[in-house]
């Protein structure tokens, strides 16, 4: 990858520009040209290195998600799997390291639908109890990564985003911002006028889309807009979801502790789903190899005071599915047949 192509990633994750020819913005800033900007990011889009330019969503905001887990037997795991990725409300699908071995989000509209794509999942996979684990609070959503020690990277780790900002009551969408939500989830366009294109396809013009985005951001609607990167394309091969049993009086200043260290990349409070899983709250780590994010978790354990807290460490094998939430869709009521082709290239190993 070279330098431009790097410090465009590691620049523009998140502060993406809100005007009429933004890729134009990111060209100045750069040193580039407008059609170089989007001639490189069509090509690390087409390489794997890129999932889209786009939102990610304030958990609880719009629609619902839940996360859930079921334990697989070994012989059965690569068809079940396949089935799950077969719902469009499934959004991450992933083998773990852990008894409970296939764990996937669900995301839709509303509450009521996610929890029938759970029973019916439950029903046809035919693989015991699923574990429906609604997130209860946020503490640090970012996924966003850094690949180089420039400005933007240290501007990331030392201003994470406070704890308060995530615990936002779900909000009411007006048409024309479902509208442009809708199509945001498809990706910011790779074209010189982008937020003019999302317009006609919703119906308002370019200032309209602009000015909805940007009071999305500044109301923590949408968490961050900027590229999204595929981690493992990038270096990051390895990562664990950790998880511990914190009394409940203490788990959001635990939490907010555990979401200030800087290689924290998730950091939810999630129900506990006993007397099958114990643990309530979560963050995810990422790491170059395995001893990395091994080294992490020792030292937020440390850092945290979590050593008196049982804990489970469940390291990623596969990624069966990943592609951003789908929030704000019209409702399908079904099943994508056959499974998204998206999730039959992404199933490679994280290690």
């Amino acid at each position: 990858m070279s330098q431009a192509q790097l410090e465009l990633l590691d620049q523009f994750q998140r502060d993406f520009p809100l005007c009429p020819r933004p890729y134009a913005a990111i060209a100045q800033r750069l040193g580039l040209t407008e059609a170089g900007v989007i001639v490189a990011l069509r090509r690390l889009q087409a390489r794997g290195r890129v999932s889209r330019v786009g939102a990610t969503l304030v958990p609880g905001r719009v629609g619902a998600a839940t996360l859930a887990a079921l334990a697989v037997p070994g012989g059965r795991l690569e068809n079940v799997a396949a089935l799950i990725n077969g719902y469009r409300e499934v959004n991450h699908n992933y083998e773990r390291e852990h008894e409970f071995n296939l764990w996937f989000v669900v995301t839709a509209a509303n509450r009521e639908r996610v929890q029938a794509v759970v029973r019916d999942v439950e029903r046809r996979a035919r693989c015991g109890k699923v574990l429906e684990l609604p997130m209860v609070e946020a503490y640090h959503v970012d996924l966003g990564f850094r690949l180089g020690a420039g400005e933007a990277a240290q501007r990331r780790a030392a201003n994470p985003a406070p704890a308060s900002s995530l615990r936002k009551a779900p909000c009411v969408l007006s048409a024309p911002e479902r509208a442009i939500l809708a199509a945001l989830q498809d990706g910011v366009p790779l074209t010189a006028r982008p937020y003019a294109e999302i317009g006609l396809r919703c119906a308002v013009g370019e200032e309209t889309v602009i000015a909805e985005l940007g009071r999305m951001l500044r109301e923590r609607v949408i968490a961050r807009l900027g590229v999204i990167v595929r981690h493992r394309a990038l270096g990051y091969r390895a990562n664990a979801m950790v998880v511990w049993d914190v009394p409940n009086v203490e788990v959001r200043a635990v939490g907010s502790k555990v979401a200030r260290a800087d290689f924290v990349t998730l950091c939810y409070r999630r129900l506990r789903h006993l007397p099958h899983w114990r643990y309530n709250l979560y963050c995810m780590i990422h790491g170059t190899t395995r001893e990395e994010v091994a080294a992490h978790i020792a030292e937020l354990t440390e850092r945290a005071g979590l050593a008196r807290c049982p804990r489970a460490v469940l390291y990623s094998r596969r990624c069966f599915k990943q592609r951003g939430a789908r929030y704000v869709e019209e409702e399908t009521h079904g099943r994508d047949r056959p499974p998204d082709s998206e999730s039959d290239a992404e199933r490679i190993s994280d290690h």
